[in-house]
């Protein structure tokens, strides 16, 4: 039989004490009840609770439960509390928040919002504590703690960049984009015996190919315009460690050609220079492309792809890995309201659902952007669905009725429409791989209507 979660009731009012008694115990809940702060305390340094209720205002000290906050703060973080008054503000409930207050809640309220604030702080709880443990158990099993999830498919890649990271072999990285495959190079280097040198990472796709030559393998002074001194390139800088090049199937094909010859030399000859120069460099690349057909297509060198392709390692889209929505979210919300200086924030379980069923077509930073903009936007710490994207809402409030059948209370014809346009959308992306032009066809649209659809219902195509 399963434990009791433990309550503190902390109030002046044996008739409040007396309510919130019966409610959390008729819903499973061991509770105790005390009626001023220094019983609190002094009950709180003996015993264990799994959650605090307090009042605000006790007796004649208008600040009893902030105090009360404060005290947990500083003996016991890890527990959460849910401030209770009738003499609210949005200055007190800041101010509570700051104290680590997990949740606010004004006088008088229903009985079932006591029920669903308590549920919802404890499932917050467990949520931290099993982030934290999995990111101890990460810390003790190598260092991944960047990789955030639980789920089959990623404990898969932790487990594989654990084999390889102590092999001098090359590593491709397959993925979609945004599926966080820097982080998995990152983490094979970390876990390598060149950890102590430096990792370098370049995205191939991003600069034109002279400027990308040079960066990669430097150049002479004179060597062409503008070239008005000699510039190591990047191989030499990360000799020793790893070079991540990212984006490698947009590399220019005379690029190629010198990428081989520094694979099978391990030699990088500078732009105008005229004598090689000897480095020790692992090569890890990432695409988010089928290189094996573009190398039979002729569109990739073979003997480059079969050279970069030793240890294949894919990294899986988000929507295989719905289970570890929940961490990520806690995860960015966190790091966003750190860089924001503003109070943690709390997602409520219908904005967490919705993120959970998304399918995510930018993957895991989508999910990043998202919580990004949601903790900078949302009202009083709480990240609601409506401060989530439209394509996000609609794609989890698509009716699965058939569309002919009206039912009794009537519907929300737009909102049923765009629901429908989103998952449809949705599916033709998956289709085609996230081709706009393929995708417009199988939807029977216009490229330029499809992208008018795609910016109205904010879907990520970067």
């Amino acid at each position: 039989m399963a434990q009791k979660h433990r309550v503190l009731v902390v109030d002046d009012e044996a008739s409040m004490r007396e309510l919130l008694d019966i409610v959390l115990t008729r819903n499973g809940y061991d509770v105790a009840v005390l009626q001023n702060v220094e019983e609190a305390i002094s009950r709180l340094e003996k015993e264990h609770f799994d959650i605090v209720l307090t009042d605000l205002r006790m007796g004649s000290d208008r600040q009893a439960g902030m105090k009360l906050l404060s005290w947990l703060q500083d003996n016991r973080p890890g527990t959460p509390a849910i401030m209770i008054t009738a003499y609210g503000s949005v200055e007190t409930a800041i101010e509570a928040m700051k104290l680590g207050a997990t949740d606010y809640l004004m006088k008088p309220f229903k009985n079932e919002e006591i029920r669903l604030v308590v549920k919802r702080a404890l499932e917050q709880r467990d949520l931290k504590r099993e982030n934290t443990a999995l990111r101890q158990d990460q810390a003790r099993r190598g260092n991944l703690d960047n990789i955030i999830g639980k789920s089959p498919p990623i404990e898969q890649v932790r487990d594989m960049i654990r084999r390889v990271a102590q092999l001098p072999s090359t590593v491709a990285i397959h993925g979609e984009s945004g599926t966080g495959k820097e982080l998995v190079a990152r983490g094979i280097h970390q876990l390598s015996p060149r950890a102590e040198k430096p990792f370098v990472a370049i995205n191939c796709g991003g600069m034109p190919e002279n400027l990308l030559e040079s960066e990669l393998f430097g150049h002479k002074k004179g060597s062409f315009t503008g070239a008005i001194e000699e510039k190591e390139g990047l191989f030499v800088v990360a000799d020793g460690g790893t070079l991540f090049l990212d984006e490698i199937g947009e590399m220019p094909a005379q690029l190629q050609v010198k990428l081989l010859r520094v694979l099978d030399n391990s030699e990088v000859m500078p732009v105008g220079g005229t004598s090689p120069v000897k480095v020790n460099v692992r090569i890890i690349s990432a695409t988010n492309r089928n290189l094996e057909k573009m190398a039979e297509e002729g569109r990739f060198r073979e003997d480059l792809y079969y050279r970069l392709n030793v240890i294949p390692l894919t990294v899986p889209p988000l929507r295989e890995r719905a289970d570890d929505v929940p961490l990520l979210v806690s995860h960015f919300g966190q790091r966003h309201a750190e860089k924001l200086g503003r109070p943690e924030v709390r997602v409520s379980e219908e904005a967490v659902n919705a993120m959970r069923t998304f399918k995510w077509p930018g993957n895991v930073r989508e999910l990043e952007n998202v919580m990004e903009r949601a903790v900078a936007l949302c009202a009083n710490g709480v990240i609601g669905v409506g401060d989530l994207p439209l394509s996000v809402q609609h794609y989890v409030a698509a009716p699965e009725q058939r569309v002919t059948d009206l039912p009794d209370e009537g519907v929300d014809l737009e909102a049923m429409i765009s629901g429908i346009e989103i998952k449809l959308i949705q599916q033709a992306l998956e289709k085609t791989k996230y081709s706009q032009v393929k995708a417009a066809k199988l939807l029977g649209l216009t490229t330029r209507s499809l992208r008018y659809r795609l910016k109205k219902y904010e879907f990520d195509t970067s």
